[in-house]
């Protein structure tokens, strides 16, 4: 849980989030088991106001370049403004399944 809180700490140091979530999802991926390897974050954060989407998911790699570098293998992010939160229900999509490495050749 190591490079999970570190991704909670810099999103939250970063951008002040109303609402933040971090799901380790590597356990749904063919990685060993305890593996940090995939994520999905759920940002909502008055510091996005007014940035298109491509902006704010730049944000969101900045803030955590280094854990991209070091070992972070995929991170899936979904960034909103509280009023668009609230449109959504404050509710993310689900991560679709993962259909790479041993899932995709059948093993």
């Amino acid at each position: 849980m190591i490079v999970e809180q570190r991704i909670r700490e810099k999103l939250t140091g970063a951008l002040a989030p109303v609402h933040l979530e971090v799901v380790n999802e590597s356990g749904q991926h063919n990685v060993p088991a305890g593996s940090e390897t995939h994520f999905k974050v759920v940002v909502v954060s008055g510091a996005f106001a007014g940035k298109p989407r491509v902006a704010q998911h730049r944000m969101v790699f900045g803030a955590v370049d280094e854990e991209l570098r070091t070992g972070v293998h995929a991170l899936a992010v979904h960034t909103y403004t509280k009023e668009a939160w609230a449109r959504t229900g404050a509710a993310a999509p689900d991560s679709p399944k993962c259909l790479g490495g041993k899932a995709r050749e059948g093993g």
